[in-house]
């Protein structure tokens, strides 16, 4: 495991890392975590792995684009964007993508530069949100504001994550049974959400064996809320309070629910190498947030960190993760 380092980083910014550096999370892990995710885990091995493949008439003479559409748990019909080389020998390399929150897979040649270089890729649409996904998620209680609380009033079986957790892991084993892509070597990345997602796969499905993740969102909800940054991605932790318990009477409950889809409680699953790229001045996934996953990851895993940079484009990140997502 390579160390954190605070080398070339301004002295304000050295203190920050060193803040965190030994930082666990805010999260109280419930007794029943791994029991419930093992649960959940056996639905979805009574998913089929059976999926639809429909050609998209896109120009292009290195890719075949296709969307992809499975049946996730809850009956819900999820769709993926699938691009894969003309020219096939053998099997070729997989690489799963996630997009960020409220977003979708974007376009389908943006994920060309991949597949010139020999990799079928999946692209999954979360439910509910930008793409094409189904939601079937049917709650009582908030449903307005955001896709965190969606759930929340009736338990964590009823969470809307948890349900997107368990699609990347299928889309994942979809990915890994297809013929010409090869199991053992499936690497997956995103930013923000997408960065989430990307490490949650990786802690469903132990055969990821590579994971880049941008400032990933979806982690230590009870610090998130502590800092009470209500522009952020989170502001609708705030929002549920206000609307649906403005005396906080149900405070433990709503945080002890959503301590099942924290990602620091998943984190030490995760057995595939990790690059992590993380912006300093992030005020929509606050550092210290993403540092309660961090250090909760036991694998090979490097951290690239921007002093001056949120949550926003960061240059020189693609040059270098391509090595480690090329090199076997």
């Amino acid at each position: 495991m390579k160390a954190i380092t605070a080398k070339g980083v301004p002295f304000m910014k050295k203190e920050v890392i060193k803040e965190y550096q030994e930082y666990q999370g805010s999260g109280i892990k419930p007794a029943d975590f791994d029991d419930f995710w093992e649960h959940a885990l056996q639905e979805l091995n009574d998913q089929s792995l059976d999926y639809e493949l429909e050609k998209v008439d896109i120009p292009s003479n290195i890719a075949d684009f296709y969307n992809l559409y499975f049946t996730g748990v809850k009956g819900a019909r999820i769709r993926c964007q699938y691009i894969r080389p003309k020219q096939i020998e053998g099997k070729v390399p997989g690489m799963l993508m996630f997009h960020g929150y409220h977003s979708n897979s974007g376009d389908f040649s943006d994920k060309l530069a991949w597949v010139s270089e020999g990799f079928a890729v999946l692209a999954m649409d979360c439910r509910g949100q930008g793409g094409e996904s189904e939601d079937t998620t049917s709650v009582k209680g908030a449903t307005l504001k955001g896709f965190i609380i969606r759930g929340v009033e009736e338990g964590p079986e009823s969470l809307y994550f948890r349900n997107v957790f368990l699609d990347t892991a299928q889309a994942a084993r979809i990915l890994m049974n297809m013929e010409e892509v090869d199991e053992e070597a499936i690497s997956v990345q995103g930013a923000s959400q997408g960065g989430a997602l990307s490490l949650v796969c990786a802690a469903l499905e132990p055969r990821i064996k590579k994971v880049v993740a941008q400032y990933p969102f979806l982690s230590d909800y009870r610090k998130m809320f502590e800092l009470d940054i209500n522009v952020s991605a989170y502001e609708e932790l705030a929002y549920w309070f206000r609307f649906r318990d403005p005396l906080h009477e149900k405070e433990e409950a709503f945080f002890q629910n959503l301590e099942y889809i924290d990602l620091q409680h998943l984190a030490p699953r995760i057995k595939a190498e990790v690059k992590w790229a993380i912006g300093l001045e992030d005020l929509v996934c606050p550092p210290v947030t993403q540092f309660a996953v961090y250090n909760q990851i036991s694998s090979p895993k490097e951290l690239f960190v921007y002093p001056e940079y949120g949550h926003e484009y960061l240059p020189k990140l693609g040059d270098k993760i391509r090595g480690f997502l090329l090199n076997g």
